[in-house]
């Protein structure tokens, strides 16, 4: 099993050598409001060596989409979903548990080329207010474009651990030409990378977590999965790196059957 946030490639840029690390947490965000994330899923991945936590996007009554660096070697999966703090035990809460998942072809671990993966609950639920699917894309999305980062990844450089409360922060997508002067030719098309004021993006933990853009009618619309970070850290000004929904949008609903 890969480590989440650990060092996975060296890549020359115009200016410095960077680092493409898992991408694993919010810097810079705030706290979600109650509902405000209904598809949000919370991961708990169960491996040989130990428990990992990565965020994911409930698609349909049965299907999370996630990274595919989340689900690579996993034994089983512990999925919760209806709750913003990891430790609310209330109503809203569902805990559900599934060992099925299937990664995009021609994912890459060692590049996270196609780094976008499924996971199967091992039965459908019910939707609730506070439990709904994300829509998926039908169009790229644009440079330049506000979207919306989510996770519980952690929140800091000097604060190692993941945080119990869902955090959110708006950010901006970048030209792929634009970010190639950070991470060079590491970013292929498929790939999309995003910023906010000074430092503002993922980190540690919030690998597969969905990148959100409001269109349809402000319905919310999973652009990208959360893939990658600078090797500079997390509070660099390096910009996160996710990717693209919308090259795999196919795949997606063959797998889940999705109209």
């Amino acid at each position: 099993m890969k480590f989440f946030g650990f060092i996975v490639i060296y890549v020359l840029s115009a200016s410095l050598s960077s680092v493409l690390s898992r991408s694993t947490r919010i810097i810079g965000g705030t706290n979600a409001r109650a509902g405000e994330f209904p598809f949000a899923a919370a991961v708990h991945i169960h491996t040989s060596d130990g428990q990992y936590l990565c965020g994911g996007a409930l698609v349909n009554n049965q299907w999370v989409l996630t990274a595919a660096q989340c689900c690579e070697d996993a034994l089983r999966f512990t999925i919760v979903l209806g709750i913003n703090n990891l430790q609310d035990n209330g109503p809203n809460r569902l805990t559900v548990a599934a060992e099925e998942y299937i990664l995009a072809p021609g994912y890459d671990a060692f590049t996270l080329q196609h780094d976008i993966g499924l996971i199967k609950l091992r039965m459908p639920i019910e939707y609730t207010n506070y439990i709904q699917p994300i829509l998926l894309p039908t169009a790229p999305v644009n440079d330049y474009t506000a979207v919306v980062a989510i996770g519980w990844g952690q929140t800091s450089d000097d604060e190692a651990a993941t945080v119990s409360d869902l955090n959110r922060v708006t950010i901006t997508t970048l030209s792929n030409e634009e970010c190639r002067l950070t991470y060079g030719a590491a970013i292929i098309d498929d790939m999309v990378c995003a910023e906010g004021n000074y430092n503002q993006g993922t980190c540690n933990g919030d690998s597969g977590s969905p990148l959100i853009q409001y269109a349809l009618n402000q319905k919310a619309t999973v652009v990208a999965v959360s893939s990658f970070f600078s090797g500079n850290g997390c509070e660099s000004t390096d910009p996160s790196g996710f990717t693209r929904t919308y090259p795999y949008v196919d795949w997606i609903k063959s797998v889940t059957d999705i109209l």
